[in-house]
């Protein structure tokens, strides 16, 4: 059996060609960074890779990670900018002992040194999206803080190793250097060949207080099909932030376990994933989250496919 799942409608053409090495009998790394590239590459998602939208400084800081559910080994990096994919910077850092996790100025060395590809990242339509978002906040009292859609990746070759990926470029106008949970182990993501792998996307800040990525893995491990994991670890988590605090950013994770059975869970209205497993073709669901938190998932419709594209290309006007 092989699978992989992903967060958002943004990851289908991306876990489509990570599907073609799975069947191929390629391997779990291989497949989840191509994947994870394809996303990052294309310019139209705005919160991840090229095109994704700047700091508040208008800089495009980017986060990323890799987990090989085998070894328990991890790659991360974090605020690092102007090289082309930083999955496969992360991926590389997981074959290190030390140094594993590298930030900013000292990941963009890294890079240099490693000969990773040095991209501008920051796009025209990017700048576009920056200066409209300045005006709105100078004109009414909104939060700039808007798109913060990480795509985070579970995947299981047909060897039963698993591996677990993410990508961004966070926050909409954060702070300089503001880091969120997508390169954060065990919050943003996780993986354990024997347990299982999961992601999360949201409020960076709400999903590292509670450790999500590897509470669902550790649930699965306990016996819990996937869906069940998901659904126990995000209620949980939006109950406690919800008594402590008054309220729950947005969680939203994934997870897929050795067998190739998968989950979803959201806070939120609006949750999008993508899947595909050796019996299921690449297919896009959106998510309702009852009352009770129970998620279910509907297929979605090529009319919502069609209009989710057009919005992602509209022209933008400032």
């Amino acid at each position: 059996m092989w699978g992989m799942i992903a967060t958002w409608r943004m990851a289908v053409e991306g876990i489509t060609k990570g599907s073609e090495l799975l069947k191929a009998g390629k391997d779990a790394g291989d497949a989840i960074e191509t994947a994870i590239r394809e996303v990052e590459d294309f310019p139209y998602y705005k919160s991840v890779g090229y095109g994704g939208l700047p700091n508040e400084e208008m800089e495009v800081e980017m986060d990323a990670a890799f987990m090989d559910g085998d070894t328990l080994d991890i790659g991360a990096v974090a605020a690092i900018k102007d090289f082309a994919n930083p999955v496969s910077i992360a991926r590389r850092l997981s074959h290190e002992k030390v140094n594993s996790l590298l930030v900013a100025e000292g990941a963009e060395k890294f890079a240099h040194k490693e000969g990773f590809e040095r991209k501008n990242m920051l796009t025209d339509r990017a700048k576009a999206h920056y200066r409209k978002r300045v005006k709105e906040v100078a004109a009414q009292e909104i939060k700039p803080y808007s798109g913060h859609d990480t795509v985070g990746m579970a995947c299981l070759d047909m060897t039963g190793k698993m591996t677990a990926a993410t990508s961004t470029s966070g926050l909409f106008m954060k702070k300089k250097g503001r880091v969120g949970d997508s390169p954060i182990s065990g919050s943003g993501f996780y993986a354990d060949s024997k347990r299982g792998a999961a992601s999360a996307t949201g409020l960076g800040e709400d999903l590292m207080k509670g450790c999500i990525s590897y509470e669902i893995v550790r649930l699965m491990g306990e016996g819990m099909h996937p869906q069940e994991a998901c659904e126990t670890a995000v209620n949980k988590l939006d109950a406690q932030l919800k008594e402590r605090r008054g309220q729950a950013g947005d969680l939203s994770l994934i997870a897929m376990n050795p067998k190739g059975e998968w989950g979803v869970a959201t806070n939120i209205e609006g949750f999008s994933f993508a899947v595909v497993t050796e019996n299921q073709e690449p297919t896009v669901y959106l998510v309702t989250r009852g009352e009770d938190g129970h998620c279910t998932f509907e297929v979605a419709s090529e009319e919502w496919m069609e209009n989710y594209m057009k919005t992602r290309m509209a022209p933008i006007e400032e």
